[in-house]
């Protein structure tokens, strides 16, 4: 019998073999380790988006308008939201609030919910029922839009509630499913140019000629794309209208 050590996964370790089991079983705990640090460093930061629940309760006044997407006008701000600004709504989960604001549009509601908030992108999460969003007393009229003209954009096809913050990062492929399914609840879409627009990077996105963001786009949600179509400012808010026959992964 040779007297060389040998291990048997039964039996207790050979007392020569304990150090070299002890050094590999340490070595890979730390290779690990490593390897979890340099996947983590190597991800894209995920920004600063998310629910304020730190700004308390928003509640403001302002005119609807449907994009069809609902958007708000505000002509009675807070400390926080000002008079002037244009912002996008939706409910709780995976859900907009196109049925609750469908009867009020163009005229005045009082608004209330929790903001997200991604730098100069924001949206206001509605409370329930009427608490969320009602007629309110007033005068004011939806803007005039103002035509910017027809733009070629590269960029990210969004839901514009993970985006400003209700998930993170909010984009790219890890996120693509729940992206859908937001869009699928009439969550207000957002794309993300890679080169400001008018001083935005951020830009609600619709089909033409005031229409949904069609169904084939969904196929591109989460990638990197080309499309081309109309830019308006509602507002403080861009809205581009996609050709979706312009749609294409970007080489």
């Amino acid at each position: 019998m040779s007297d060389k050590p040998f291990f048997v996964g039964y039996l207790p370790a050979p007392g020569g073999l304990r150090g070299c089991l002890v050094l590999a079983g340490a070595l890979l705990m730390l290779g690990m380790a490593a390897a979890g640090f340099a996947l983590g460093v190597a991800q894209d930061d995920p920004g600063e988006g998310a629910f304020r629940f730190d700004y308390g309760r928003q509640t403001v006044t302002g005119v609807v308008e449907l994009t069809p997407y609902p958007l708000i006008h505000v002509t009675e701000g807070n400390d926080r939201i000002k008079a002037g600004e244009t912002f996008m709504m939706s409910a709780g989960g995976k859900s907009g609030v196109d049925g609750r604001a469908a009867p009020l549009a163009g005229q005045v509601a009082q608004v209330s919910g929790v903001m997200l908030e991604r730098g100069d992108l924001y949206m206001l999460q509605l409370r329930g029922g009427r608490n969320g969003i009602r007629a309110a007393e007033g005068s004011g009229a939806v803007p005039e839009p103002q035509d910017l003209g027809r733009w070629r954009l590269a960029g990210e096809i969004c839901d514009g509630k993970c985006l400003s913050g209700a998930m993170r990062p909010g984009r790219g492929l890890a996120h693509k499913a729940c992206a859908n399914l937001c869009l699928l609840g009439d969550v207000p879409p957002v794309f993300v140019s890679t080169q400001p627009v008018e001083g935005s990077e951020f830009l609600l996105i619709t089909g033409p000629d005031g229409t949904a963001l069609p169904e084939a786009a969904y196929d591109y949600v989460a990638q990197y794309v080309t499309v081309e179509g109309q830019v308006r400012r509602h507002g403080s808010l861009l809205v581009f209208a996609m050709d979706p026959d312009t749609l294409a992964l970007a080489p």
